[in-house]
């Protein structure tokens, strides 16, 4: 790690935030869809238009708010994360490592696995920090082996291991100065939070930045809002909670069925927050009584997000 004093891509500081207001309110559904593993959303402030995965599907998803409009990309592998690139489409952490997208046809061009000697293993989750690197994660597919890591992507396209040693890894999201990586440590119910520079691509000694009950499941995709705040969707818990950056409970949105995969901010203001859920391995009974599993939800919790880092190779 570098030094207090080390230069950073963007070097604004989080000043102490006024607490948001105290919200518990429910999420809308927006897209009623049968997504089996819904994750990944990124708003593209260049089409207007909130994509989110279907990754067991193996489907790419665009929802313009605008004019509601609902498409359905078909992929040829199973993408677990998504960024924007400043090139023009995006760029996608796969089963089969890390590639370009063409979100208008689905295509996709390889560049680099890193972990082609794992074949249980599959990318889950990724953002790009403050540099226009893409930070990603994978997991073991089974939910066995601690074959999970999280790598660092350059614009180069040099790959470079941040930290490792996880059955799943989930998250991540990066302090507005980023200076801060977050990370679902899913199978153990923390979120992490490690000293981050994303110019050399390092990492430090990680605290624990908040604990989820048993009662409220797994914590998941989280992303950070335009005053610091944390927020993180709940696999299991049905639910969103946001954290005050100290690590305390600020407030909840409510999410009709029980598996909340992923959360960002989006629209033309950035104050509505969309929300993606999952299907995969609930029952018959679970899925009559939570039938809009797998769908795009969305809230306005009064607070705004903030525009996705876009990936610079």
């Amino acid at each position: 790690m570098t030094e207090a004093g080390s230069t950073f891509c963007e070097r604004s500081l989080i000043k102490k935030a006024d607490m948001p207001p105290r919200f518990d309110l429910p999420a809308e559904v927006v897209w009623r869809a049968d997504a089996i593993l819904g994750e990944g959303p990124v708003w593209d402030d260049r089409t207007g238009s909130l994509y989110w995965l279907d990754i067991k599907g193996k489907q790419l998803h665009a929802y313009t708010p605008s004019n509601q409009s609902c498409r359905t990309i078909a992929l040829s592998v199973e993408v677990g994360a998504i960024a924007p690139r400043s090139k023009g489409g995006m760029i996608a952490a796969t089963r089969r490592g890390f590639a370009t997208l063409n979100p208008e046809d689905g295509s996709l061009a390889f560049l680099a696995d890193p972990e082609d000697h794992l074949p249980d293993n599959r990318f889950n989750d990724g953002k790009c920090d403050t540099c226009g690197n893409f930070v990603a994660g994978s997991m073991d597919d089974r939910e066995i082996n601690t074959s999970g890591a999280v790598y660092h992507f350059d614009p180069g396209h040099r790959v470079s291991t941040l930290f490792e040693g996880y059955v799943v890894c989930n998250g991540p999201a990066f302090s507005i100065d980023g200076r801060i990586l977050y990370f679902s440590n899913s199978v153990d119910r923390e979120i992490l939070a490690f000293p981050y520079d994303p110019v050399l691509g390092q990492t430090g000694k990680p605290r624990v930045f908040a604990r989820i009950p048993e009662n409220q499941g797994h914590p998941d995709g989280l992303t950070v809002d335009s005053k610091g705040y944390l927020w993180c969707a709940h696999w299991g818990g049905g639910q969103l909670t946001c954290f005050d950056p100290q690590g305390f409970v600020a407030g909840t949105i409510r999410v009709p069925v029980p598996l909340v995969t992923s959360c960002t901010f989006g629209g033309l203001d950035y104050d509505r927050l969309f929300i993606t859920t999952a299907r995969v391995g609930l029952s018959a009974a679970q899925l009559e009584e939570f039938p809009l599993s797998g769908s795009l939800f969305m809230a306005e919790p009064g607070v705004t997000g903030l525009p996705a880092a876009k990936f610079s190779g």
